[in-house]
């Protein structure tokens, strides 16, 4: 989750330029389908109070497509939504929406944390969190605009690279029984679907 606001004034006219950029996404390892309904529907609550359900439609693609392991083929999480270059209709409306994107985070996240911190696992999924989070790294150091903006500009390396897991492996063509959890985490959950729509009941 991460939500940011820049302001700055044109060289050219001189007049003051804002934006906003921003949202949320997870990338679980053992997920269920209702905690990836439930993240979806968050998401898609906060854009249709402020906006409408084109606009979550939007930042979910936006996020989608963003998160995308283009080397791998493959999704990094499950979603949910991005946006950047966000200053319309008017400050306060679109201030009013990140704040709430913010809050509306708490609100995804937490349940899951409140269910799951109990839960006990045993090496071999230890071992597959740490080879998933080497997906994460992959993404952050390839793609990801705020770090290459960051290390290619000449920032504090330390800072820039917070982010990281401080654990993570990598193996050579990693294989997953086929019918186990981990393999259904990348045929079943890291596909683009419309989460928010789905049927749990």
């Amino acid at each position: 989750m991460n939500v940011r606001f820049f302001r700055t004034r044109s060289a050219k006219t001189g007049e003051i330029v804002w934006w906003f950029g921003g949202g949320y996404d997870l990338t679980p390892y053992y997920p269920t389908i209702q905690e990836c309904v439930d993240w979806h529907r968050a998401a898609k609550s906060v854009c249709e109070n402020h906006f409408d359900t084109a606009f979550y439609q939007k930042l979910k693609q936006w996020c989608d497509d963003y998160f995308f392991i283009k080397h791998r083929n493959s999704a990094r999480g499950i979603g949910g939504i991005f946006f950047d270059d966000l200053n319309t209709p008017d400050f306060d409306t679109t201030f009013a929406f990140v704040r709430d994107v913010g809050e509306s985070f708490i609100g995804a996240y937490q349940p899951i944390v409140l269910t799951r911190k109990d839960e006990a696992y045993t090496e071999e999924q230890r071992q597959f969190q740490l080879y998933r989070r080497g997906r994460y790294v992959e993404f952050n150091l390839v793609y990801d605009r705020g770090t290459l903006f960051g290390l290619q500009s000449g920032g504090r390396v330390e800072s820039i690279l917070m982010s990281m897991p401080p654990l993570v492996r990598f193996d050579y063509d990693w294989q997953n029984s086929p019918e186990s959890s981990e393999s259904k985490l990348e045929s079943e959950f890291l596909v683009p679907k419309d989460w928010a729509n789905v049927n749990v009941g």
